[in-house]
């Protein structure tokens, strides 16, 4: 019998398999778009010939991997956006064109010391603008602390709300910068934001763009929903053939 239990468990895994693999190369590649809806768990079972318990397995691990989600008695919804990301503007307006409409709710605006900005850019304060960017269809995508070198800096003063316009009307323009990127357990505060568990994984970035003199024009620290993101990088040279 434990023999039996195993083959069996084995074949039903590999038919799960199976279809995340189809799902998740339809969604990756477009053929689902991001808000699209996937058709219901009857549907998939008698298309691809599984069962209704495999169908539920495979759009459980398609949540695990951030490509969809699912609400109960609804259905379940591609989340997967392939956007792509230019670094000196920013991911919100990569959203914009690629007409995913973003709200962003400004938490604070005050001025902060952070001894490792003082070290690089010899700063002893800064303007701490912390900003939480929402899907209105499927809620929170980030949470965001970003400093600038603006000490009169409060809501009011942004320029139409935006704090990269802002930046601009300053005269403040990245001429460069770099980024970090790994993974962090969300915070108890972090969590509540975001409308999450507490430890769940969060994509976390840091990003520091300075103008052409090496000056800072913005360090921005960012949690970004990993089902949301997804980062791809090129080198000089290389070709995709």
């Amino acid at each position: 019998m434990y023999m039996t239990g195993q083959v069996g468990g084995e074949v039903g895994f590999g038919k799960r398999n199976r279809l995340v693999d189809e799902l998740a190369g339809q969604i990756t590649s477009g053929r689902f778009a991001h808000g699209d809806r996937l058709p219901g768990e009857n549907e998939l079972a008698r298309r691809y010939s599984v069962s209704r318990g495999t169908v539920r397995g495979a759009l459980a691990d398609l949540q695990h991997r951030g490509l969809i989600t699912t609400q109960t008695g609804v259905g379940s919804f591609v989340t997967f956006d392939d956007v792509e990301l230019d670094q000196l503007t920013g991911w919100a307006k990569a959203f914009e064109r690629g007409g995913v409409a973003i709200e962003t709710e400004l938490l604070g605006i005050e001025r902060v010391s952070d001894a490792e900005l003082t070290k690089r850019y010899g700063l002893a304060r800064v303007t701490q603008v912390r900003r939480l960017r929402r899907d209105p269809r499927t809620g929170p995508v980030s949470l965001e602390t970003a400093y600038v070198p603006l000490p009169d800096l409060s809501d009011q003063s942004l320029v139409k709300g935006s704090l990269a316009r802002t930046l601009r009307a300053a005269g403040l323009r990245a001429a460069g910068g770099e980024q970090w990127i790994c993974t962090a357990k969300l915070d108890t505060a972090s969590a509540a934001l975001l409308e999450r568990e507490p430890g769940e994984l969060f994509l976390h970035t840091t990003r520091s763009t300075v103008d052409a003199t090496g000056g800072l024009v913005e360090h921005v620290v960012s949690l970004l929903d990993p089902a949301r993101f997804r980062f791809h990088l090129t080198f000089p040279g290389s070709a995709v053939r």
